[in-house]
């Protein structure tokens, strides 16, 4: 962590993939930092729009009637041109024409990446705030969208379930999680799937084949496995494949895809989002520097943005043996 000059004015942006409640979170830095005496900008589509000087000012009713709504008003991207560094000198050139003395970042660990580097060259601090439906980053419990993803992944396993048992069906439910696999855990152990296949854990095709065949001489004719986008043995569809030769059973498969990004935040993240937010602004306001602000065990705390994403947030596996008894 590092410090820097208290700035007078700021600017916010959402980076990256958009997840539910980003927009309590702007909400709730927006109208903290205007609490506090600071002049806040808004910048459109994250490190594209800071290239392009898409920025304008906000006040308190630039936040209105936003909690609920998911995605975020200040639309996102990816920017490859803020890779490059003619791209971060114009996008200083735009926050030094607006006079932005520091920033706070909504995003994941390609926000904060991107966020470390242009301090390297610049020195504009930045307090970010974590926004990423994968859970994936070190230093909070939980991360703003995760919640929600998780819940609109359960509903869908929950539909899906009742088609598996009136047609005798092995359903294979592909969840996002391209190199973690929280969503996997949460929704298969919410949804009581019987097989979960995440990056974090090698996937042993042959004893799922096994377990199957187990199952089956138990009469046990319907079930549903989920499966993270990012599983070494491929995605839903490519693992259905591989168990289908070996079995000679039709494996079914739906990827929920996009859908868990969107839609309303549930109360959990907007209660999470309103209070990261909030804090973010007390922390900029406050001169902290490289910061990602954090929730652990219900209290708020700082972790270095280069730790957020160097460090590895661990699965809990003893949550994976307990899913694994429970389908039995």
């Amino acid at each position: 962590m590092s410090t820097a000059a208290a700035p007078s004015t700021i600017g916010l942006y959402t980076s990256g993939g958009d997840a539910p409640g980003m927009n309590a979170a702007i909400r709730g830095a927006v109208r903290g930092a205007l609490h506090l005496g600071l002049n806040v900008f808004g910048i459109s589509r994250g490190y594209s729009g800071m290239i392009a000087a898409e920025i304008e000012p906000m006040g308190p009713r630039s936040v209105s009637n936003i909690i609920q709504q998911g995605g975020t008003i200040l639309k996102t991207s990816r920017s490859a041109e803020f890779l490059t560094p003619d791209g971060r000198r114009r996008a200083f050139e735009s926050l030094r024409a607006h006079g932005i003395e520091g920033l706070i970042c909504i995003g994941g660990d390609g926000s904060f990446r991107g966020a470390v580097e242009f301090y390297d060259e610049f020195k504009i601090p930045t307090v970010g705030v974590p926004g990423t439906i994968d859970n994936d980053l070190y230093g909070t419990d939980l991360t703003i969208g995760y919640d929600t993803a998780v819940n609109t992944a359960l509903d869908a396993i929950d539909r899906i379930r009742d088609t598996a048992q009136s047609h005798d069906r092995i359903f294979l439910v592909e969840v996002m999680g391209r190199h973690a696999g929280f969503i996997g855990v949460a929704s298969g152990i919410a949804g009581g799937a019987e097989e979960i296949l995440i990056p974090e854990t090698p996937t042993d095709l042959d004893a799922i084949c096994r377990r199957l065949e187990q199952r089956a001489e138990q009469h046990k004719t319907s079930l549903i496995m989920i499966v993270s986008e990012g599983d070494e043995q491929g995605g839903a569809v490519e693992i259905g494949r591989k168990l289908g030769e070996r079995l000679g059973v039709d494996f079914r498969v739906c990827i929920l895809g996009h859908t868990q990004r969107g839609g309303r935040p549930t109360a959990t993240d907007r209660m999470l989002a309103s209070r990261l937010g909030y804090e973010a602004a007390r922390a900029i306001a406050a001169g902290e520097a490289n910061v990602m602000v954090g929730q652990v065990n219900g209290e708020i705390v700082y972790t270095p943005l280069r730790q957020t994403f160097t460090k590895k947030k661990p699965v809990n596996h003893g949550l994976l043996d307990m899913a694994a008894v429970l389908a039995e």
